[in-house]
């Protein structure tokens, strides 16, 4: 989904790095593209992949939300839920910086590189179903803004509830802060269709 501009895929932080490590290197699909965010020119870059992706649209997106309610690097600030482009160049905002230094991928905030390539959110969502899933405490004021709060770019995370095929998984921490059903009652469908355990949007 992104990529650090700059960081070369040896660096520890390296998205390209994880995906080779812990999924190709076991499930060994027969072709891989990766963001390579150490392209030369990174506009380039964001059309090479761009074009990839709208050559074989997607069956599944596998999203997680940051603790500033962003998905891929779709920050609040830069997230754009009409953008017309496939993949984009983004400045990173402060959280989410700080939010990879508190995940131990830097040592420091100057230490995490101030942009990245991302997948933009409607492509994103454009995929036939959506996995997310949210995990941890740090993650639980992203996860009651996006299932609970106004559908926006403040939070971008929001936009997974629009679509028909989206199942969201969350741990016990992850969702501390949301407003649960009645025990035993069923989730309420969100108004454009997705189910979630909160109130529908009006």
């Amino acid at each position: 989904m992104d990529e650090y501009v700059g960081l070369p895929a040896s660096h520890p932080a390296s998205f390209r790095r994880w995906l080779k490590t812990h999924l190709a290197d076991i499930v060994r699909p027969g072709r891989v593209h990766y963001v390579e965010g150490d392209a030369g020119d990174p506009e380039a870059e964001c059309r090479r992949y761009g074009e990839l992706l709208r050559s074989a649209p997607m069956d599944i997106s596998f999203i997680g939300f940051g603790e500033n309610g962003h998905i891929a690097f779709n920050d609040p600030g830069v997230a754009d839920f009409e953008d017309r482009a496939a993949v984009k160049r983004v400045v990173l905002d402060e959280r989410c910086r700080l939010q990879q230094v508190g995940e131990g991928h830097f040592p420091d905030l100057a230490s995490v590189p101030p942009e990245a390539i991302t997948i933009t959110c409607p492509l994103l969502v454009s995929a036939a179903h959506l996995v997310c899933s949210v995990p941890d405490r740090r993650k639980a004021e992203a996860v009651r803004n996006a299932i609970e709060g106004p559908l926006g770019e403040r939070c971008p995370a929001s936009l997974v509830l629009t679509h028909p095929r989206c199942v969201i998984f969350l741990d016990t921490q992850s969702a501390s802060l949301l407003n649960l059903a009645a025990p035993g009652s069923r989730p309420l469908a969100d108004a454009r269709g997705s189910e979630s355990i909160a109130e529908p949007r009006p």
